[in-house]
């Protein structure tokens, strides 16, 4: 029988090893999570928890969905946050920082924070209002070319969805979230 001799060097070197292997399953098992929390998924994995409460249940959605997005953007450099900004600003124009935050309905210091990140890599122009308080904003030539090279893995993203929930639960699962969006925001 031979004895196994291994330095501390090596020791390391597979524990780390072993690390990365968990570590790289526990990504493929939260891949597959992503599926199996929206509701009515077809080849869903596995059947997930019925949470009594509404907040609990939209806000695993989101983050299964943001997981799912941020996959898909996160080798070509971008957060799912930047691009949501980038699509609203190409969508809206030329609109105050105030109405940016009313459309994504997100706080104004998170706004202001990305926003930053996002000007000093040259993706959003910035210029006064009439009266001087307030800051217009829209896509620079830069944010447009930006958009335009994250668009398509963003499509592949929603096609993906599309084709999982049909036609008729897509637009209605749309319907539905802007309608409760809108009721919660005092705008219906």
């Amino acid at each position: 029988m031979l004895a196994c001799k291994t330095t501390s060097c090596e020791r390391k070197t597979l524990n780390l090893a072993i690390r990365r292997t968990t570590h790289a399953r526990k990504k493929v098992e939260s891949k597959i999570d992503v599926y199996a929390s929206i509701p009515g998924m077809r080849d869903a994995p596995q059947q997930i928890s019925n949470l009594p409460c509404l907040c609990a249940n939209f806000r695993r959605t989101a983050r299964a969905l943001t997981q799912l997005y941020e996959e898909a953007l996160r080798p070509l450099g971008l957060r799912g946050t930047q691009f949501t900004i980038l699509q609203a600003l190409q969508l809206a124009g030329d609109v105050s920082q105030g109405r940016l935050s009313d459309i994504l309905a997100i706080d104004s210091t998170t706004l202001t924070r990305t926003l930053a990140i996002m000007s000093r890599r040259g993706w959003i122009a910035r210029r006064r209002g009439e009266d001087g308080r307030e800051w217009r904003l829209s896509l620079s030539p830069a944010g447009r070319k930006e958009f335009g090279r994250v668009s398509p893995s963003w499509e592949r993203v929603q096609e993906r969805l599309r084709a999982q929930l049909g036609d008729q639960r897509w637009k209605e699962l749309f319907q539905l979230n802007n309608e409760l969006t809108g009721f919660l925001k005092g705008e219906m």
